[in-house]
């Protein structure tokens, strides 16, 4: 009986990660004001990791921008803009994608 259980489990496992990663969106946000410094850094990846859906927050202060990895099913970018402006940044998306 453990002999069936165990890859039943398994293959369950598999698909609802397969299916959670095509809810997976990437969006690149050019900031303003400019990042300057790790603290400008810590206060996005703060504030932001709170918003619904937000999977991954990767930062660049050389080219100021902002790349949110999230799933689309429980947020957007037009709610994680607003979520940038209560830090005290404008948020504009450079690009978006969807990843599999």
């Amino acid at each position: 009986m453990k002999r069936i259980i165990l890859p039943l489990l398994i293959a369950g496992s598999v698909s609802l990660s397969a299916i959670a990663a095509d809810n997976d969106t990437i969006v690149n946000f050019s900031v303003n004001p400019p990042m300057h410094c790790v603290n400008c850094e810590n206060k996005i990846k703060t504030n932001l990791r709170f918003e619904k859906g937000i999977k991954r927050i990767d930062t660049s202060i050389k080219s100021a921008t902002v790349t949110v990895k999230f799933d689309k099913t429980k947020t957007s970018v037009d709610k994680l803009i607003p979520a940038f402006k209560k830090i005290g940044y404008r948020a504009t998306p450079i690009n978006k994608q969807n990843t599999k």
